[in-house]
């Protein structure tokens, strides 16, 4: 009995350690007011994490989180950019960076941007000026593979959310929007192609303002294309006049009537490349246009952005008639 006695004593404190132990590593704590973004570099030691987090107020102590590796002696802690913005335990907070939980920021590229377009969306992430990410995309390395006649990355920009560190270089944003591009046209399982493809997609992308229009826009370019029709895109002449600098908000004769390559009322068949950059259901309409009669298209005068289709130019003088009769109203 003499023996068991302090047996039960050791047992009792030991349990009593237990419960102390799990009570300081699963204790919520926030030492901060606002949100917390804390950079843990490679090749930090525990320690050297234990007090960054401490002087953050992520944790109450460093030896908090010594206790934590403690219990998981062979997780590995991740370097990166961590985001604390409500109180966490010692052993959450260990948990989180052992996993590499970083903190992502997002960006969002919408359907029918151009190069020029999505350097200023990139430029205000803060972390590339637009300057430095039009330089990067116009080295077309990054799709050349795919598309050999590609002169810049237009077009291969593709449209989408994207998660990135607030590392990442104009070169890192170029390559996530051409692997994004890649995963999809390999989605599309289609052998024409990529660049011819991609040009005409950005055509629809840029006149479809109604997804139902967007195979008869593209029946109607395939049709014109067919016959060696010009195929007088409004959104070609637009933006040749960016690249040359001297687009003024809306189409002047003088637009019309230039000799560059991307006008395409001045010259027949599709543009040297991409216009902007083309979502799945524009590539998708390129790839498999409607099977029309169709030759004009034109706005109709209602607002609602949609088109009337024209087999010939007597139907579609009467219909461009009617929509800058509604336009004047």
């Amino acid at each position: 009995m003499r023996i068991l006695k302090p047996l039960a004593v050791l047992l009792l404190l030991a349990i009593l350690a237990a419960g102390g132990l799990f009570y300081f590593l699963n204790r919520p704590y926030a030492g901060f007011r606002s949100e917390v973004l804390l950079e843990i570099p490679k090749g930090a030691s525990t320690r050297t994490i234990s007090q960054m987090l401490a002087g953050a107020g992520v944790i109450e102590n460093p030896w908090e989180l010594m206790l934590a590796r403690a219990i998981r002696p062979t997780a590995k802690l991740q370097a990166g950019e961590y985001r604390f913005a409500a109180p966490a335990s010692p052993l959450a907070v260990y948990n989180r960076i052992a996993r590499g939980d970083v903190y992502y920021r997002e960006l969002t590229i919408p359907e029918g941007l151009n190069l020029f377009d999505i350097a200023a969306v990139v430029e205000e992430t803060g972390l590339v000026t637009a300057k430095a990410f039009l330089e990067a995309a116009r080295d077309p390395s990054l799709i050349r593979d795919l598309a050999p006649a590609a002169a810049t990355l237009e077009g291969y920009l593709f449209p989408d959310t994207y998660r990135f560190t607030r590392h990442a270089s104009a070169r890192d944003f170029c390559r996530m929007f051409t692997h994004r591009f890649r995963a999809e046209w390999a989605r599309l399982g289609s052998s024409d192609d990529v660049h011819r493809t991609v040009t005409l997609a950005s055509l629809i992308e840029k006149e479809a303002a109604v997804p139902a229009d967007r195979p008869l826009i593209a029946s109607v370019f395939h049709n014109r294309l067919k016959r060696g029709m010009k195929l007088d895109c409004d959104p070609t002449t637009v933006y040749a006049a960016l690249l040359e600098g001297r687009y003024r908000g809306k189409i002047h004769k003088s637009d019309l009537e230039s000799p560059n390559p991307y006008n395409t009322y001045q010259h027949p068949g599709l543009p040297p490349g991409p216009i902007a950059s083309p979502g799945d259901a524009s590539l998708r309409a390129a790839l498999h246009p409607a099977e029309t009669s169709y030759l004009f298209f034109v706005a109709r005068p209602d607002g609602s952005g949609s088109h009337e289709f024209s087999k010939d130019v007597a139907a579609h003088n009467t219909a461009a008639l009617r929509y800058r009769r509604g336009v004047a109203k």
